[in-house]
């Protein structure tokens, strides 16, 4: 059943409440999809957060931004708060319809000790431990994993390895997480990704590949691997820098002042332009320093 308001679309099933949108006490955007709750924080700069909350025991319109203590990202304006709401909902009618169980579970895993788990089918359980928590495959299971996604054991970790999990058994997984599948292993398993679809990556495309050729085209150059403000050169930001960016024991390492209003990161890492960033052989503001320079 679908009903529509000037302040609410409602998109119901029969074990589904649907979603809800109206305006808080203080004036923000909200929603509300079953328990969970979401608005749209303002920011400095113009600029407006995804926040979220659970069993505001409320009407919407007494909440306020007090009651919102998660933080999922950054909105373009209202059309992408009520895009992200929907698709939200939209995840939780999918995923209560796979029907996945909640079990008590005392199993081993690489993260520690279980505490509870989730069976998405059989030979399928993502296990939830004290600070992390990932799937389990059974023998059977792990064997039709893609095999440069596959991992020994059949354990998957819950950061980026899940996804190999999903782009097995996309039949457990809901739309959303399957989009999420998909951008983690193009974006930090490219060459998997790339055998998977027959097709090659283009810049800008995959986090890791830009990552790589970033080093590539910098394996000779000065790169920031650690900056701190300059308590002895007013206006400028102390780095150290390696060859490429390589960190390790017997690493060469140099520092150099850089001008506080040049110093930006960007997406892996801050090159130094040896004829303009001059090395630095002053007192340190690098606790830890041990007069390493060359």
């Amino acid at each position: 059943m679908t009903a529509r308001t000037s302040e609410t679309h409602v998109v119901e099933t029969p074990d589904f409440p649907g979603v809800s949108f109206g305006r808080s006490a203080d004036g923000l955007c909200v929603a509300l999809v079953g328990e969970h709750a979401f608005a749209m924080a303002p920011a400095r700069d113009g600029r407006h957060y995804l926040v979220t909350g659970w069993r505001i025991g409320r009407p919407m319109a007494e909440w306020t931004r007090g009651d919102f203590y998660g933080h999922a990202g950054e909105l373009a304006d209202e059309a992408a708060f009520r895009a992200h709401v929907e698709e939200n909902a939209l995840h939780q009618q999918q995923r209560a319809a796979l029907g996945r169980r909640e079990i008590h579970s005392r199993a081993h895993t690489p993260w520690g000790m279980s505490q509870g788990a989730t069976v998405y089918a059989e030979g399928v359980v993502a296990h939830s431990t004290a600070g992390h928590g990932g799937f389990h495959l059974s023998a059977e299971r792990n064997r039709k994993v893609h095999d440069m996604l596959r991992a020994n054991g059949g354990w998957y970790e819950e950061d980026c390895r899940w996804a190999a999990v999903a782009q097995a058994f996309p039949e457990f997984f809901t739309d959303f997480e399957k989009a999420c599948a998909e951008t983690t292993i193009r974006d930090w398993y490219p060459d998997a990704w790339e055998a998977i679809h027959g097709r090659v990556l283009e810049p800008g495309q995959s986090a890791k590949k830009d990552e790589r050729a970033f080093f590539e085209k910098h394996t000779d150059d000065w790169v920031v691997v650690s900056a701190i403000g300059s308590r002895h050169q007013a206006g400028f930001t102390e780095v150290i820098a390696t060859p490429g960016g390589k960190r390790g024991p017997g690493t060469e390492e140099r520092r150099f002042l850089v001008a506080t209003d040049e110093y930006h990161v960007g997406r892996f890492g801050f090159v130094i332009d040896v004829a303009r960033h001059r090395v630095y052989g002053g007192p340190s503001s690098f606790m830890d320093w041990q007069g390493r320079d060359a």
